[in-house]
């Protein structure tokens, strides 16, 4: 194997074999263990302490974890959302959450898009093909809908980005823009987690969001949703075939 080739193979597949490896350190090492509600209880007011005394430094550490864990796909990101509005305010946190998310979908995206997007798009009938498909169509307006509905998973919305090959800055603006609704309801609710730590019963996911809250959210995502799905509706009816007279007899 010759070194230009052993160079370009480190340049599509090394970034994603650091995330790999990150990855699987994470969760050996129960990094993720603390990716918890109760570990926000028990810690809390001492990290809400340092965040009054540092706020600079208190922030640059919650971006940083914050994009490294959505970048190595870890399950926490609604967890850091939330401890952004516990250590930051609604505002301050809804800011740094929707920050750090979209930093680390960003880096997701441009692994995969380097390391996979020629060999999947080759694949039509692969199902991240045909997400990417429809991105590739309508970038901007498709991921700006994906991200407005949270219950499309982070990693699977940025892997078929990145197999789209869609524009970088369609991909930063839509993830930005789409990320800032749920962000900032997550940011809200993490504001309030002192007074229900303080009150010492059970804090549970169940227990936070309830239909009043997630519901608008989807509803958000659904009328996003319309604009695209009109203009392939009259796309189609353009491109369908006029019905031909019938033969008089």
């Amino acid at each position: 194997m010759t070194r230009e080739r052993v160079l370009t193979l480190l340049r599509r597949f090394g970034p994603l074999a650091v995330i790999v490896i990150l990855f699987v350190a994470a969760f050996a090492s129960g990094v993720t263990d603390h990716l918890s509600l109760e570990e926000l209880r028990v810690r809390g007011t001492a990290l809400q302490t340092f965040a009054r005394e540092r706020p600079l430094l208190s922030v640059a550490i919650y971006l940083a974890i914050y994009v490294g864990s959505v970048a190595v796909s870890l399950p926490g990101a609604l967890i850091l959302s939330l401890t952004g509005g516990f250590l930051f305010g609604p505002l301050g946190g809804g800011f740094a959450a929707v920050t750090g998310a979209t930093g680390g979908s960003t880096v997701t995206y441009l692994v995969f898009r380097t390391a996979f997007g020629d060999v999947l798009r080759r694949k039509p009938d692969a199902f991240l093909a045909r997400v990417a498909d429809g991105l590739r169509k309508d970038a901007f307006n498709y991921l700006l809908t994906l991200r407005l509905i949270p219950a499309f998973p982070l990693l699977i919305v940025n892997v078929a980005a990145g197999v789209a090959n869609i524009p970088a800055r369609a991909f930063v603006l839509a993830s930005l823009l789409g990320m800032i609704p749920s962000s900032f309801v997550y940011a809200g609710i993490g504001a309030g987690l002192g007074h229900l730590f303080a009150q010492g019963g059970p804090v549970t996911m169940e227990t936070l969001f309830s239909p009043r809250i997630y519901l608008p959210i989807v509803g958000m995502g659904v009328l996003a949703f319309l604009p695209p799905l009109w203009r392939h509706w009259r796309k189609q009816r353009q491109t369908a075939p006029l019905p031909q007279p019938l033969d008089e007899k």
